[in-house]
């Protein structure tokens, strides 16, 4: 009970230093990459939504996670992933005007914690209003959705006190914000070399507070960037360092 409590109470907190640190160097990172919303995600500004069952396979169900605080440099995240762990992120960032769409494979350790969240939620079947008697909606708004053949529902909260949903918000933020950094040190290397050991000591952070989905994903970027001569050498040794890190 005590470590989701702080998962609850440390998830925006979380967020605002990510949003910190890469907003030192974000603002001049300048990226071809401009990619379109997709069109099927779910807008309801409903706390709760439901259809009327049909029979569905396990296979059929998709999953949403939405945040948004139009005041933070990542204002809005859109995270739409599948039963196998397939899935798209939509992120949008301050003073820009495209979204960015990136593909999402989760690994399968991060897979069994979702969806054993999701089964303790029984979501569909319940009615549970998870936004707590406090309002902090200053530090964003949440949504989680699920949809499985015409079944849907989609719940919002800026802070709760259920164990299962504090839980489900914060895989899906380390999911979105492990997803944003290898974006961003993607755009690094092509573009903005000098970016790269920023990017390295954001990650470190992220991996020490337990802030990323699956580090060990990340491996073999690392190990690419560790020969990549287009980028600092400081940076390549820091590579060198978090690999150690991920596989101590």
């Amino acid at each position: 009970m005590k470590k989701f409590s702080i998962i609850k109470q440390g998830l925006p907190a979380a967020f605002v230093v990510l949003s910190a640190a890469i907003f030192t160097w974000g603002q001049g990172a300048s990226t071809t990459k401009q990619n379109i919303r997709p069109t099927n995600s779910s807008r309801s500004d409903q706390t709760t939504t439901a259809t009327s069952p049909t029979p569905a396979t396990v296979n059929d169900v998709k999953y949403t996670y939405e945040f948004t605080q139009p005041k933070f440099y990542v204002k809005h995240i859109l995270f739409e992933h599948d039963a196998n762990g397939h899935g798209t992120l939509t992120f949008e960032r301050l003073n820009e005007d495209v979204p960015v769409v990136e593909s999402v494979q989760i690994s399968p350790a991060a897979m069994t914690r979702i969806t054993s969240a999701w089964t303790a939620l029984n979501f569909l079947d319940s009615q549970t209003n998870y936004q707590s008697s406090q309002d902090f909606s200053h530090l964003g708004t949440m949504k989680i959705g699920m949809q499985q053949g015409e079944r849907k529902r989609v719940a919002e909260f800026n802070w709760t006190h259920n164990d299962n949903a504090a839980a489900l918000a914060a895989e899906y933020r380390r999911i979105s914000d492990q997803a944003m950094l290898v974006f961003d040190i993607s755009v690094a290397r092509e573009n903005q070399p000098l970016n790269a050991p920023k990017l390295m000591e954001v990650l470190e952070s992220l991996i020490k507070r337990n802030g990323l989905s699956d580090p060990t994903q990340l491996l073999p970027l690392l190990t690419d960037m560790s020969t990549d001569e287009h980028i600092p050498l400081i940076a390549r040794n820091h590579a060198l360092r978090i690999i150690k890190l991920i596989q101590k």
